[in-house]
């Protein structure tokens, strides 16, 4: 299927984090990839990245959803939900969500929506198990009342595998954005790189000291820098993602894995 516009909302899952361009100084992802898969086969189509880390359900639909309407596309995805299950703020979820996919509904052709792997396997999250199923249900409910498609990414046999995040565990790493993106395209009949869906090999049994020690890294470099944050950003009333800006904000054309340009 041919597009001419395609937009992307969400977090930064939808931004690329984990998953920098060559040169390190902006995140590629599953949707730059997905954007070059599409220009593959629709040479003139123009796209826009409006996601921005840390952002909730209720931020995406006041921040991003109107710039996309103005941007007429016919091809939106949007993957979000994560922070809203981090941040606790679970009140106005499923209503934000609702009013999104409407709307986007009735501007594009086609919206893709995605379920959220299941963070509580990350130790100290399996008290979030409960609200990750929930979400999913309603992104699939929504997905239904509105005619949108849903890419879910629970169906994937490797979805909770570590090789396919980042050093947070918590965001994709490059493996895991091509899988992402090879499922989307594949979704909206385009092809996609033969590679990114092959089965990842065996994993190997690390020793007992090796595991203990990557434990002791990650939460020290990782989850105790994040709580910090956190507790500090209440303190003073920001919010995560605060001072980051789309990283392409205006629909322009697609050029094979390079940094858009500002």
């Amino acid at each position: 299927m041919r597009y001419r516009r395609y937009v992307a909302l969400g977090d930064s899952c939808a931004e690329g984090l984990d998953d920098p361009y060559p040169d390190g100084t902006m995140y590629r992802g599953w949707t730059d990839l997905t954007a070059t898969g599409l220009a593959a086969v629709s040479p003139r189509l123009e796209y826009a990245n409006l996601a921005v880390r840390g952002r909730r359900l209720d931020q995406i639909l006041t921040e991003q959803v109107p710039i996309a309407v103005a941007q007429e596309p016919d091809l939106v995805t949007l993957f979000g939900g994560g922070n809203d299950l981090l941040q606790g703020r679970w009140q106005t979820t499923a209503r934000s969500l609702d009013e999104i996919v409407s709307t986007m509904a009735e501007v594009a052709r086609t919206v893709v929506l995605f379920t959220l792997p299941d963070i509580a396997r990350l130790p100290g999250l399996w008290r979030l198990r409960p609200r990750v199923e929930r979400l999913n249900d309603e992104i699939v409910a929504a997905g239904a009342r509105h005619g949108a498609l849903v890419l879910d990414v629970r169906e994937d046999p490797y979805c909770n595998d570590e090789r396919l995040y980042g050093p947070d565990r918590l965001h994709l790493g490059a493996l895991g954005h091509q899988r992402v993106a090879a499922h989307l395209l594949g979704l909206l009949d385009v092809p996609a790189e033969p590679d990114w869906l092959a089965p990842l090999p065996p994993a190997v049994r690390d020793p007992l000291w090796h595991k203990a020690y990557a434990q002791w890294s990650w939460l020290r470099h990782f989850v105790y820098p994040a709580v910090h944050s956190t507790v500090r950003n209440k303190l003073v009333g920001r919010q995560p993602g605060d001072g980051f800006l789309p990283k392409r904000p205006e629909l322009t054309p697609v050029t094979r894995f390079q940094r858009p340009v500002h």
